[in-house]
């Protein structure tokens, strides 16, 4: 089948929420938070997709790039993003250092806790979007719902966690940080016809998705992930609203409501221009009456 439709799965986490909504339907009180919602994918994918949820700051941490652990025996490395779908006023994300440090400086930070001081806290805020390379030293911060899109690895260096007794792996992280100031993200840029590309030229695209109407997906050789926020789309027959994760994988009908919004990735560095092709009206008719 070219499309199909991710289980989540919850991951409970002490420094998660109960308030899930209305992404997901609430924790229940009587249990601990939810800090990760996991979309269970069996086929080793190059992409991970999952909702992170904070009541409290993660770990400082990174991971490695593809030469680094590939070198370790691992398929890839770990480029990551986040979409941020809602945040307190006072949330964070910690990317990079305030100036560039010594090697030795970080370790000295990190050994002592200071390193928390040294990282740059960014202000963030609903809809932005943040591509972090490997190699970038990161926090997510507390009050936040966001969207986490990573090449398929589980492997993550800990610098430092605030004095919890988790294992570090400070020698690791050592090995493939950057000791410098995040470079940014270019801006968005506008391809026309509701899509605006949100990262590109690294491991994996993103795009933005405000468009509607009745289309063709044809996204070639390429694997989509499709993540709707707001509204609704009929994908190969099939409604598809909020919280859902879709992966797509040869051409299929989606026909998407006016006022959606729908965030999507896939492999490679370069944007695929003609991904969606508009649907004559007769096709888009039996697309919508086959979802009665």
């Amino acid at each position: 089948m070219p499309v199909t439709f991710l289980d989540a799965h919850r991951v409970e986490k002490p420094w998660g929420r109960h308030d899930l909504a209305p992404l997901f339907d609430d924790q229940p009180r009587d249990r601990p938070p939810v800090g990760e919602i996991w979309f269970e994918d069996d086929n080793s994918r190059e992409l991970l997709v999952k909702y992170l949820f904070t009541s409290a700051r993660l770990s400082v941490q990174v991971h490695p790039d593809d030469a680094a652990a590939q070198a370790r025996g691992f398929a890839r490395g770990k480029d990551e993003a986040w979409i941020v779908l809602s945040a307190e006023p006072d949330s964070t994300i910690a990317l990079g250092l305030t100036e560039p440090m010594e090697a030795e400086a970080v370790r000295a930070a990190a050994l002592d806790g200071s390193i928390e001081q040294k990282l740059y806290w960014k202000p963030v805020t609903a809809g932005e979007v943040i591509y972090s390379p490997a190699g970038t030293i990161h926090a997510i911060g507390a009050g936040l719902r966001i969207i986490e899109i990573q090449q398929n690895l589980d492997l993550t260096y800990r610098f430092y966690d605030y004095g919890s007794d988790r294992e570090l792996h400070l020698d690791e992280a050592m090995e493939v940080s950057e000791f410098g100031p995040f470079a940014g993200n270019p801006a968005p840029r506008d391809i026309g016809s509701g899509r605006s590309v949100l990262a590109e030229n690294g491991r994996f695209v993103m795009e933005r998705w405000t468009l509607e109407g009745a289309f063709t997906l044809a996204p070639g050789s390429a694997t989509l992930w499709l993540l709707p926020v707001d509204g609704r789309a009929i994908i190969d027959g099939e409604p598809a609203a909020i919280g859902d994760a879709i992966i797509v994988e040869g051409a299929a009908p989606i026909e998407i409501e006016a006022g959606s919004l729908i965030y999507v990735a896939y492999p490679g560095s370069h944007v695929i221009t003609d991904i969606l092709t508009p649907m004559p009206r007769s096709a888009s008719q039996r697309s919508r009456a086959g979802a009665v």
